[in-house]
């Protein structure tokens, strides 16, 4: 991927991930990486956590501003709350860290996300796989656990050669996955707004992630105060990104695009998808939160 050029504008992602979740990068080694990689503006959206918020902010370089922000887990229960349900994710932008509900709520899915982590690793090791709970914990680095920490485990055993082998049907894919604990959709951005935050909608129709959900649930999310839509995203095709902008331009949702950056554990690259100047100022202005940091 080209450097952005910044004749065309400032180059903005906002999603992406340091090791405060399941990226590579720590918080202040990506926001270098993103001045060097010619961004003006990154957001940091780790999976259900603030905590790389202030080492950022400490190692902002010049000429960049950092968004803070969160990816939520969430799901919808079109069949109620006994069945299993659509997992989905809300990135949430500028929300207030101390908000006490969104605070409790996300504790309770990163406890949950532990558990689980420890349920996969029993799974993994009565059938004779040697990966441990604490050197996941130890290679997590403190941070929200989640399966690519566990396929890490799996690549430095040499069971897989890559992340993305160990998210395979006879590893983490299948064989050894569990269902996660997440937060009802409109929970979730009931939270999100009541905190100040401005919710979008993560890579709507990245279908090899999984199932996706209809168009008439983003109607109801976008009734019930969703701000826009991830069109831009590696998961996408071109006709699914078109898609996305003609929905949310009946709706009225702004537009964004990302890298979803994760370091090495993913092949895509900062800067890979971005937001148009307007999305971003519009997003920047619904935020009541907090601020974002320039330097």
């Amino acid at each position: 991927m080209a450097v952005p050029d910044p004749r065309r504008g400032p180059a903005i992602d906002l999603h992406t991930h340091s090791t405060a979740s399941d990226g590579t990068l720590d918080p202040a080694d990506l926001v270098l990486a993103a001045a060097a990689a010619g961004l003006s503006v990154v957001a940091l959206t780790d999976h259900d956590t603030t905590a790389g918020w202030a080492p950022a902010r400490a190692a902002l370089p010049d000429g960049l501003t950092l968004v803070p922000g969160a990816e939520l887990s969430c799901r919808w229960y079109p069949d109620g709350p006994a069945a299993p349900g659509v997992g989905l994710h809300l990135l949430a932008y500028l929300f207030d860290p101390g908000h006490d509900a969104l605070r409790t709520e996300l504790a309770r899915v990163r406890d949950a996300r532990a558990h689980r982590a420890e349920r996969m690793i029993e799974l993994m090791r009565a059938d004779g796989i040697d990966v441990t709970w604490d050197e996941v914990r130890t290679h997590a680095a403190g941070g929200t656990v989640g399966r690519p920490h566990l396929a890490q485990a799996l690549v430095r055993r040499g069971l897989v050669g890559t992340v993305a082998e160990a998210f395979a049907p006879r590893w983490l894919g299948r064989r050894y996955r569990l269902p996660k604990d997440d937060i009802d959709v409109f929970r979730a951005l009931a939270l999100v707004r009541d905190a100040g935050g401005v919710p979008v909608f993560a890579h709507p129709r990245a279908s090899r992630r999984g199932p996706t959900v209809p168009d008439s649930l983003i109607v109801d999310l976008a009734a019930a105060g969703l701000y826009g839509l991830e069109a831009d995203h590696e998961d996408h095709a071109p006709p699914e990104r078109d898609q996305i902008r003609a929905l949310a331009g009946e709706l009225g949702l702004v537009v964004t695009g990302a890298s979803d950056f994760h370091g090495a554990n993913k092949t895509v690259r900062l800067g890979a998808h971005l937001t148009a100047p307007d999305q971003y100022a519009s997003i920047v202005a619904a935020g009541q939160g907090c601020a974002i940091s320039a330097r």
